[in-house]
């Protein structure tokens, strides 16, 4: 019989957001942590730093923030069941879609707005001084 493991005290930053699905790679958690988008307990993490039982992690991922607290520590993925149990998710609901679908976007690829068009949202927005 293998010897009776015991959960670690702590786990790095990249390891444990990739472990319970939070990214979908090792590698795009470490980016995020060295791209400033990781935040343990209000500071910035890199992807070494330890989180245990109890730390705040902030995500900031595809223009949404998730906030998660840390409640087991795990270094291999795992399901998703498992990985739900592993943290408390506290945050924000998202915004509603009629919100979202109110706000104005550039097509993709569309370049920089033209000096007209900065003016028209300067002036949409109550920017200008006129």
């Amino acid at each position: 019989m293998p010897p009776e493991q015991s959960a670690p005290a702590q786990a790095r930053v990249d390891s444990w957001t990739w472990a319970v699905r939070l990214f979908k790679t090792r590698s795009a958690a470490a980016d995020a942590c060295r791209g400033g988008h990781v935040r343990v307990n209000g500071a910035p993490a890199k992807p070494a730093q330890q989180v245990k039982l109890g730390d705040e992690v902030r995500i900031r991922a595809a223009g949404v923030e998730r906030i998660v607290v840390v409640e087991r520590i795990v270094t291999k993925r795992v399901g998703p069941p498992i990985a739900a149990q592993c943290l408390i998710d506290r945050s924000p609901p998202p915004p509603p879609k009629e919100v979202l679908a109110s706000l104005p976007r550039r097509d993709r690829g569309s370049g920089r707005p033209t000096k007209r068009e900065r003016r028209e949202t300067d002036r949409l927005l109550g920017r200008t001084e006129d």
